[in-house]
């Protein structure tokens, strides 16, 4: 057994007594040197690869599991050895014209991995060549797979301490909230991509806002999440994009509409929204020949603010759904002018509301029968905004709207590829049948 351990040690020229294996191409020339200094033949090359392998494998036999890390560290440390090699263009000791820099030793590293904590020797160069093993990032992820289960945490609505917590217990050691803050941050060129890829024919667009406290310059504001949802020709759902702004003001929501014409929106029929003075003039203005249903939920709900007593607001509520489930326009209109007709006297205001602002929410009807429950409402992206507030009420106060915007980029984006990759949501291959 310490025979093995000592053939595991390794020197600048391998591990133990082992050559370090050449690096050479298929073709017999060594990485632009000249080869008379580097054995290449294939029975060398194979008689030297059957010691490493032999080494190994007397280490596994005498020892069983509990040599696993040492039979991982063998063979890692001669990986980055080779490597090294060939970042160089010459062998060690090698004399050519096209060397590239000097071995300059090796430098500790300890990672904890499945079969606990191994210290690798990484080879050092000098001579102003940047080197770092790219073969002891691919064979030990555990480094990769924290940083990214951090930011994943994170992304999910874990607080930075709890984080911190978590990962003393699991690995023996603590991560301070910066670094948590910065793998968060290395999400943000994926996230930034996906927020910025281009758009497609998109039917039916819904847009709607929702608000999570931001400190700004200070204070506590409430800074507001722009979403649009689409349904594209292929009747599956996707996020447009999102955009975190100080208010619902016209001139956000004209930045974040332009925003999605410029990523190539085209073939919108129908715009579902609520009727906020900020979106309805930025609508007007990107989208103005587009038709717009503006939700019926909504309506309802602003419908309560003009009925004149408390009695009355279950019967105004009932007369306003009769409306809307009437199953075509026209009789959906002679339903209105009885509903109004019943409130002139006894709630006037009300009547003169609903006579106005009801037939907003029919403009459905000219859209087939088979997609027009889907298109009533903004419903599809009030479930969005309830899973989002069950994911940023953790966090409660977000510190800037830059960690707003990540949180809710990489929720919008997993709850898209979920959907692009499900089921079909409306079949349009449906006709289109306009009312009459």
């Amino acid at each position: 057994m310490a025979s093995v351990a000592s053939r595991a040690q390794p020197t600048p020229q391998g591990l133990g007594s082992q050559k370090l294996l050449p690096m050479v191409d298929h073709g017999g020339a060594g990485l632009g040197c000249s080869t008379k200094n580097i054995h290449t033949h294939p029975t060398v090359i194979h008689s030297e690869n059957s010691d490493l392998l032999s080494t190994v494998l007397q280490l596994l036999t005498e020892q069983g599991s509990s040599g696993f890390a040492e039979g991982i560290r063998i063979l890692v440390n001669e990986a980055m050895l080779r490597e090294r090699s060939s970042a160089l263009h010459a062998e060690p000791y090698q004399r050519c014209e096209e060397r590239l820099g000097h071995a300059n030793g090796f430098k500790d590293k300890t990672l904890a991995t499945r079969v606990g904590r191994i210290t690798f020797k990484v080879p050092q160069v000098r001579g102003g060549l940047a080197f770092y093993p790219s073969s002891l990032e691919k064979g030990i992820r555990s480094e990769q797979a924290l940083k990214v289960a951090l930011a994943e945490m994170y992304v999910q609505g874990v607080s930075t301490r709890k984080v911190s917590a978590i990962v003393e217990d699991l690995c023996g050691s603590s991560v301070s909230s910066s670094q948590v803050s910065a793998c968060a941050a290395k999400l943000d060129a994926t996230l930034s991509l996906w927020r910025e890829r281009p758009l497609g024919q998109t039917p039916y667009v819904f847009l709607d806002a929702r608000y999570e406290k931001v400190r700004h310059g200070g204070h506590f504001i409430d800074c507001a999440v722009l979403v649009a949802l689409g349904i594209g020709a292929d009747g599956k759902r996707s996020i447009l994009g999102v955009s975190v702004a100080l208010s619902e003001a016209e001139v956000h929501w004209r930045q974040f509409l332009t925003s999605l014409q410029l990523r190539g929106l085209t073939g919108v029929e129908l715009i579902v929204s609520d009727d906020h003075a900020g979106l309805r003039t930025a609508r007007a203005a990107v989208f103005p020949s587009i038709p717009w249903q503006r939700c019926q939920f909504h309506l309802q709900q602003n419908a309560q603010a003009h009925v004149p007593r408390l009695d009355q607001r279950a019967a105004a509520a009932e007369a306003i759904r009769s409306i809307f489930l009437c199953p075509d326009h026209p009789s959906a209109l002679r339903r209105l002018k009885e509903v109004v007709a019943s409130y002139a006297t006894s709630a006037p205001k009300l009547a003169a509301w609903i006579e106005e602002n009801i037939p907003q929410g029919l403009v459905v009807h000219a859209f087939p029968k088979t997609h027009q429950q889907r298109l009533r409402t903004t419903n599809p992206l009030e479930r969005i905004n309830q899973e989002l507030k069950r994911r940023t009420r953790v966090a409660r106060v977000f510190p800037n709207e830059a960690s707003l915007l990540r949180l809710v980029s990489a929720l919008l984006a997993e709850i898209t590829e979920e959907w692009e990759t499900g089921k079909i949501y409306l079949n349009m291959a449906s006709p289109n049948p306009q009312a009459n």
